[in-house]
């Protein structure tokens, strides 16, 4: 009994699940019936912007839909989501339009237009924002006189196995931006490394006046403190030694001048009364003078017992060489101020790459700590000498390049350099963030429609740290994915799209 229960139980439901209709999948792109309009789809690009617009042919008397996708160009591509969209249809000087003040979803547009007759017109599309009008025109648009027509004059459908779909809903969520392959100039480059040294004049070593103990004030210097020319950075106090005792010299000093002054003096009472020569006035005024700047170099800065040492230019600390309560001798090095302005690169230059050194106009380099590339035009870079003969210990030929100093930049590190020769030929060349390398082979991903992208291999050529030339693989104009490129691999390993907005 418990079996054909059972028996029963099954059968139900097994007659349940035939009886069930199967569920669409939902995707934006509803399948065309057989002999249907198949949608035209476009590709549009401005300074602003991009726009995708799929639309069915145009038929007198009929409605046609645009799903308009606009995209704001920049560093990261993303959905316009604030701004109106426009589409006017234009045939013999009339025009029929229609507006979306706002999007339906971020960055997609729904429009329609109803052509009244048949004939060739132009599409336009008007982008307004707070930031930018823009204006993109689809010429030579065919308005059919009837479907029939329309069908029986759309292209065989072209094969298009090795297209990925990428759509621009996941465009937008990820950072995403593509440019044009371009033809421009492009120099041979040298690649090494080069270590960032202090530039030559851009440093002042501060040294110690007299003979005494160090005396930090109530905030003890530190690498990299700014401070201002005059700015009072530390005092040497002499009170305490028998010898070059400060108090004592300034003392000896005021003396001197005194009696200098006082014979000055008396000696121009005594020419006005030509008792005296010349010649010993000017003895006596040279003595008077001498004493004078003696006492002003001793008294400068001066504190009981001790003189202060102030900065002698704005910049920042460099290095601190001595210590609180530290005894130290006139001349003795205190600390440096850099002016922080200019910054040197010592680049290290192989001997098979001896003849291009001569050649050197500039440089690209890239900051290893934060993998951050910065262009020659950015560094105000500026080839200041090359040596003429191999380093005896390295065997290398030192190249040293003057940059502008960039907070990112630290003396005493290491770069990677990209000396970069006279510009010689065109070449094309695309971004090195392009790049995708795969077992040894470099590939790029190119947009070649709105939402569908290759995968190319290419050859590669010459470097310069920001862009790198390619031999094979892309022409002149063709867009390739400058960021998001791993994001479209992983996407068309999936094999699966997310829902779509598109209609049609």
């Amino acid at each position: 009994m418990d079996k054909f229960i059972l028996f029963l139980a099954v059968t139900a439901v097994l007659i349940s699940s035939c009886n069930r209709k199967e569920e669409p999948q939902e995707h934006g792109h509803p399948h065309e019936e057989p002999g249907g309009l198949e949608p035209l789809a476009y590709t549009l690009y401005s300074q602003y912007c991009e726009v995708f617009v799929e639309f069915k042919p145009l038929v007198a008397g009929s409605a046609s839909k645009f799903a308009t996708h606009v995209t704001v160009l920049g560093e990261q591509f993303s959905a316009l989501s604030e701004g109106s969209v426009t589409v006017s249809l234009i045939m013999a000087g009339k025009g029929i339009r229609q507006k979306a003040d706002k999007p339906s979803t971020p960055g997609i547009y729904r429009l329609a237009l109803t052509p009244a007759t048949a004939g060739i017109g132009k599409l336009v599309f008007e982008i307004k924002t707070k930031f930018y009008t823009d204006q993109l025109v689809i010429d030579s648009v065919q308005v059919y006189p009837d479907e029939k027509t329309a069908i029986s004059a759309q292209p065989e459908e072209a094969a298009t196995g090795s297209d990925i779909s990428y759509l621009k809903e996941q465009a937008w969520k990820v950072d995403f931006a593509n440019e044009p392959a371009r033809i421009e100039p492009f120099s041979e480059v040298i690649y090494t490394t080069g270590q960032v040294q202090p530039a030559p004049g851009d440093e002042v070593v501060v040294s110690a006046t007299l003979d005494g103990i160090v005396q930090l004030g109530s905030r003890p210097l530190a690498s990299g403190q700014a401070v201002k020319s005059g700015q009072t950075l530390l005092s040497i106090n002499g009170k305490q030694l028998t010898e070059n005792n400060l108090d004592v010299q300034l003392a000896k000093a005021q003396t001197d001048f005194d009696r200098a002054k006082a014979a000055y003096e008396r000696d121009q009472q005594l020419i006005a009364k030509q008792l005296i020569t010349g010649r010993e006035v000017e003895a006596s005024k040279a003595e008077f003078e001498n004493t004078g700047k003696v006492l002003s170099s001793l008294s400068a800065n001066y504190k009981v017992g001790g003189k202060s040492i102030p900065a002698p230019t704005s910049g920042f600390i460099r290095n601190v060489l001595v210590q609180s309560g530290q005894y130290v001798s006139q001349g003795e090095p205190l600390f440096t101020i850099t002016k922080n302005q200019n910054l040197v690169i010592r680049a290290d230059v192989s001997q098979k790459d001896a003849g291009l050194v001569s050649q050197l106009r500039s440089a690209s380099i890239r900051i290893p700590y934060n993998d951050k590339t910065i262009s020659g035009e950015q560094l105000g870079a500026k080839i200041l000498s090359y040596g003429r003969s191999a380093d005896p210990q390295t065997g290398y030929l030192p190249v040293m390049l003057q940059v502008n100093n960039t907070s990112e930049l630290v003396p005493g590190t290491f770069v990677n350099v990209w000396l970069k020769t006279q510009p010689t030929a065109n070449a094309l060349v695309v971004k090195e963030s392009t790049l995708i390398e795969e077992q040894g082979n470099f590939y790029v991903y190119v947009q070649t429609a709105g939402e569908s992208f290759q995968k190319r291999e290419v050859k590669t050529g010459k470097r310069d740290g920001e862009k790198v030339q390619l031999l094979s693989g892309v022409k002149p104009g063709e867009r390739v994915v400058t960021k998001g490129g791993y994001q479209i691999r992983l996407s068309s390993l999936s094999g699966a799209l997310p829902a779509h907005g598109h209609e049609h």
